[in-house]
């Protein structure tokens, strides 16, 4: 600034050419005269540098198209990414040439619709539970989300069933408690409009499983007469189900953060929220198409009367009395009251082992000289280090 106003000094006295005092400045002529002429028109303030930006930019969003997408983000119940922002419009507007997805976030960012998220460290996926969610009703998910209470005060906990493959959810409704007689009627009535799926993924809590042998539960025990393998994640590993729960982080924003007032409102909530992941929520996963496009119903139809487990010809039979035992050579061996009633299958594996199955499903070995069960499914435990 104050060469530029020496260069003016000297220019005033008319004593040096523009060219002199240009070479004197180093500069060119053309720049010499810019500066005499911001001088002659703004004074001392056209000497101060200025911005070098273009005054128009070759391809700047038009404040319409943007105006449309802070409105669209702005009218969602929930806050949208502009992945997904991006396939609404589209579909909303086809004939409108949307901007790329990174323009569209910077707007939403700009217009204060991004919230920022803390960086957490991940854990790699576990892949192995996911083998063979290639089609509808491979495989099916079923957890709850975790209780909560409304605003009055009542306890809300929600049930949730969900289709591996297409991501849609099947179920979302409040139970009044985690009980085999209070989720059966769901299930009842989610494989009766969709058909009954080859496998159904849990967690180890009730009423999915229990501590007895093979885990089984009253309502495990129901899926295997239906034909349904129950599969369980390990304990404390929720990401072998990444998928439902991240459907739960969603449910959890969306729906009940705050709780509603009371349960039936919370339940309003829930269907809503339900309907708009299958139909009006793009996936990421999906190719941002909609679960309700990939999913349909499956061929396996839910039968009026439940028929008895069948078994291999080579498989010795017993049926498991209501005390939990069956009976071996005038000796009862317990095995658990969740299968009262129900037929196991035994295959000698020696002399002196059998395996007992019921279903598809290894319960245990039996050792029939010490007339004792071995759990093999139970896990192993390490003794506890002592100092020396």
């Amino acid at each position: 600034m104050e060469e530029r106003m020496k260069f003016i000094t000297l220019y005033e006295e008319c004593e040096y050419t523009v060219s002199a005092l240009s070479r004197h400045f180093g500069v060119s002529r053309k720049t010499a005269y810019k500066w005499i002429e911001r001088y002659g028109r703004d004074g001392l303030a056209g000497l101060n540098e200025q911005s070098r930006a273009p005054y128009r930019q070759a391809r700047q969003t038009p404040p319409e198209i943007e105006t449309a997408i802070v409105a669209r983000a702005s009218a969602c119940k929930a806050k949208r990414g502009p992945k997904k922002l991006r396939r609404l419009l589209e579909l909303e507007h086809p004939e409108v040439p949307w901007p790329a997805v990174s323009t569209i976030g910077a707007i939403l960012k700009r217009n204060g619709l991004v919230t920022p998220r803390r960086r957490r460290h991940k854990s790699p996926p576990y892949e192995r539970p996911l083998a063979g969610c290639t089609e509808a009703n491979a495989v099916w998910s079923a957890d709850f989300k975790g209780w909560f209470r409304a605003g009055n005060g009542e306890r809300c906990e929600p049930l949730t069933i969900s289709d591996n493959y297409s991501r849609y959810l099947l179920r979302c409704q409040l139970v009044p408690e985690t009980s085999f007689e209070a989720v059966r009627p769901l299930f009842v009535g989610a494989f009766r409009e969709y058909g009954l799926p080859a496998a159904i993924r849990t967690d180890n809590g009730a009423p999915f499983a229990t501590t007895t042998v093979g885990g089984l539960s009253r309502l495990s025990v129901w899926w295997l007469r239906l034909g349904i393998l129950p599969e369980r994640i390990r304990p404390g590993k929720p990401q072998q189900n990444p998928r439902h729960e991240r459907m739960h982080r969603t449910l959890k924003d969306d729906c009940c953060r705050p709780p509603r007032s009371s349960p039936w409102r919370q339940q309003a909530a829930l269907d809503d929220f339900r309907d708009e992941f299958n139909h009006r929520r793009p996936h990421e996963s999906l190719d941002q198409h909609f679960p309700a496009e990939w999913y349909e119903p499956s061929p396996r139809p839910y039968p009026l009367v439940l028929t008895e487990m069948v078994y291999p010809d080579h498989m010795l039979l017993r049926r498991v009395k209501h005390q939990g035992d069956i009976k071996w050579k005038n000796h009862h061996i317990y095995l658990t009251t969740v299968l009262a009633g129900e037929t196991v299958g035994l295959v000698q594996v020696d002399d002196q082992r059998w395996d007992i199955y019921f279903g598809p499903i290894k319960l245990a070995q039996l050792d029939t000289v010490r007339r004792k069960l071995i759990h093999t499914a139970r896990p192993k435990t390490r003794k506890p280090k002592t100092r020396q």
